[in-house]
């Protein structure tokens, strides 16, 4: 006997919500795919278990867990329809939750690959140029690369820096994050050094004297912006022979992170440099332990190699 509230249902859809055509071809695949996973059973006298094995079922035929959602969204969408129709005293699908999108993984450089961008990069702030202007440029992306791997600091954080930041001997710098939320951050003497040699030359060149910028422009906002950045660590990318499509300023700051890790840093440390408000913002780097950890295990644990 065939399920007429299916019928209902998008007929429901079509003239109070006024669903366009592919939405209703979408929810009509889905109730029949739910349909046919029931075999004889009507969707209509479905239960709780129903559901559950079904979604089970997607799984196990391989669908995303966006696709799965959307499944379950159209069921939802069926039940709710049924029972406030009054053909249902209950919803099946109430007290089951989508599947949860997993996270992907933050790309990152490896640390020979940053080693050869930074090293592309000081080259060129010691080769012949054909203007001032270029000379300054290189001296720009330098320092914007030594900053960037030394704190892992924001792209919007990393253009927005003070001059002020760059006219002290300071190993700490002072970076007001989201929600207006202060923490310092090392400054390593090479990223120091950088800062200063890149403001004497603006200096030299008499270039933006009186800008409050580290990283001034003729822009709208008075500082270098983050697509420019961008823009320009991508051609480095190509002249390091690096991928461009790996590249980019918050791959960078993946790396640093992930760095970090690497080298035996505690994830709270982590947390803190960054500036995440909640450590399982930070977890997501700890894939890079995995093999780390792997290799203390076969190297340290007594019954490793027997």
């Amino acid at each position: 006997m065939p399920d007429h509230t299916v019928e209902t249902f998008l007929e429901m859809i079509a003239a109070e919500r006024g669903a366009a055509e592919n939405t209703l071809s979408s929810y009509r695949r889905d109730l029949e795919d739910f349909s046919a996973f029931l075999g004889r059973a009507l969707p209509s006298k479905a239960v709780q278990a129903d559901i559950s094995s079904y979604m089970s079922d997607l799984t196990a035929r391989g669908f995303a867990a966006t696709s799965q959602a959307r499944r379950l969204s159209a069921l939802k969408q069926y039940f709710k329809f049924l029972y406030a129709d009054g053909v249902r005293e209950d919803d099946p699908t109430r007290t089951i939750s989508s599947p949860k999108k997993r996270q992907s993984l933050p790309k990152i450089l490896s640390l020979a690959e940053v080693d050869r961008l930074i090293g592309q990069a000081e080259a060129a702030t010691r080769a012949a140029h054909k203007s001032p202007a270029a000379a300054l440029r290189a001296q720009r992306i330098y320092t914007l690369l030594e900053v960037l791997y030394a704190t892992g600091l924001r792209v919007s954080e990393l253009v927005a820096l003070p001059v002020s930041a760059s006219q002290r001997d300071q190993r700490l710098i002072e970076i007001l994050g989201k929600g207006n939320k202060e923490r310092l951050v090392p400054l390593s003497d090479t990223a120091q050094k950088a800062m200063r040699s890149y403001v004497a030359l603006r200096a030299r060149e008499n270039s933006f004297a009186k800008s409050p910028w580290l990283f001034p422009s003729h822009g709208a906002s008075g500082h270098f912006t983050r697509q420019a950045f961008g823009r320009d660590l991508k051609d480095l990318a190509i002249s390091a022979e690096i991928d461009p499509g790996k590249v980019s300023p918050h791959v960078l700051r993946h790396a640093f992170a992930s760095h970090l890790l690497q080298n035996g840093a505690d994830l709270r440390v982590v947390q803190q440099l960054l500036g995440h408000a909640d450590i399982s913002t930070t977890q997501i780097y700890t894939h890079v332990l995995d093999e780390r950890l792997s290799q203390l295990v076969e190297s340290a644990h007594p019954l490793a190699k027997r």
